[in-house]
């Protein structure tokens, strides 16, 4: 019978933070899993290498279905983002291994197609709103028919996801950055430049506006339905999930599509705001919620409630997650859209991956599995180095939701 013979966890930072989780079976097949939590990435190494891969050694790789409980239920500490990164990277790992058996990518795995390519979305932003629209300007050249929209807030340095030096990573420096925030400041600002998007482009590409848990229920409701007339794809992350229930106050008070769940990890986050249809678009992704296994059972459940699929794609998720992500989006009947946000340069040395890209879709690797291989001397020249996501403090000095 062909078993796991090692399984490695590899860190490696070309131009970020990457932690993957390499299964080589007892036949020489390899599979490669995302393991990589934003800031906490050596949290999910420790858990890996002390915790998971001993438990690796001598089992059936084929087993996909059962590994994924016996590390899930057979845990006394279930959930939350370290457990869920650390089993998603050996369910992905696993269903790599699965394709390469099979000689098959891991979407003919999951049903085969439902669709060509993945419809993606970008990030545009700018310091002012002039700089935001060159740069929609700009992903339009490049052929995207979904663009995001920040603009920093006049006066407020911490405005979430405007790109510095040509690039977004807030993840930036050795401890968090403290960063300055006005939500009233922001309510009134945002809405112009919205406006000034679709003035300037038209209606002719999706537009979407990612809040980022800044708001109260009643704030985002209020924020949703002044902006109705722009017709956004989604507004993202309106207001903290902890408490699913405050979704149901944003939905009764406006018909702005609600987008949800980067920062969630199992299907019992989401269940409610599912079920309840209090969101349109459910974001949770590969490497944070149990993987390719887990991930298509929240998707599953969403289909039946007329939710569709908005995965996380920022750059802090590794090519194995995106192309794990692009399998398993072309293969679900209510993919909905993709984030899209590219890597550094660097990170092609280390990952490289059979997803393309042309006129505004990614395109999956008919390669046998994932499709992704991973350099290791390239890796050994890009050592980890501490980065960690900022913190938000309001204009009085107290701590926001970042």
């Amino acid at each position: 019978m062909t078993t796991i013979e090692r399984a490695e966890v590899l860190i490696t930072s070309p131009g970020r933070n990457f932690v993957t989780l390499r299964i080589t079976t007892s036949d020489g097949v390899t599979g490669l899993g995302d393991a990589t939590l934003n800031g906490r990435e050596l949290a999910v190494a420790s858990y890996l290498e002390d915790h998971i891969v001993p438990l690796l050694i001598g089992r059936d790789p084929a087993r996909i279905e059962d590994m994924w409980q016996y590390l899930y239920r057979g845990a006394y500490w279930r959930r939350g983002p370290v457990t869920m990164t650390a089993i998603a990277a050996v369910d992905t790992a696993l269903w790599d291994i699965k394709g390469k058996v099979a000689g098959l990518p891991v979407y003919q795995l999951l049903g085969g197609r439902s669709r060509d390519g993945v419809l993606v979305y970008t990030h545009a932003s700018g310091s002012d709103t002039e700089a935001l629209l060159d740069d929609v300007a700009r992903a339009q050249d490049l052929g995207y028919q979904a663009i995001r929209a920040q603009a920093a807030v006049p006066g407020i340095a911490g405005t979430y996801g405007v790109k510095k030096n040509g690039r977004y990573e807030p993840a930036n420096s050795s401890l968090p950055e403290e960063q300055p925030w006005s939500t009233e400041d922001y309510l009134r600002f945002a809405p112009t430049y919205l406006r000034a998007v679709r003035e300037r482009f038209g209606f002719d590409f999706h537009l979407l506006h990612d809040v980022h848990h800044r708001l109260t229920p009643i704030e985002a409701a209020r924020f949703g339905k002044e902006v109705e007339d722009v017709r956004l794809f989604w507004m993202e992350d309106p207001t903290p999930a902890e408490s699913q229930d405050a979704f149901r106050l944003i939905r009764e008070h406006t018909t702005t599509p609600v987008a949800v769940g980067e920062a969630l990890t199992s299907i019992w986050d989401v269940q409610h705001l599912i079920t309840a249809q209090l969101i349109d678009y459910v974001r949770t992704t590969v490497v944070h919620a149990g993987g390719i296994t887990h991930l298509r059972r929240i998707f599953d459940l969403a289909a039946l409630y007329q939710v569709r699929s908005g995965s996380h794609g920022a750059s802090d998720l590794s090519p194995v997650c995106q192309a794990a992500a692009i399998h398993l989006d072309t293969a679900i009947p209510n993919f909905g859209i993709q984030e899209h946000m590219g890597y550094p340069e660097q990170v092609s040395e280390v990952f490289r991956t059979g997803v393309t890209y042309a006129d505004g879709h990614l395109h999956v690797s008919d390669a046998p599995g994932l499709g992704v291989e991973y350099d290791d001397e390239a890796a050994a020249r890009f050592p980890y180095s501490p980065k960690y996501l900022p913190v938000a403090r309001r204009l009085d000095g107290s701590v926001h939701d970042w």
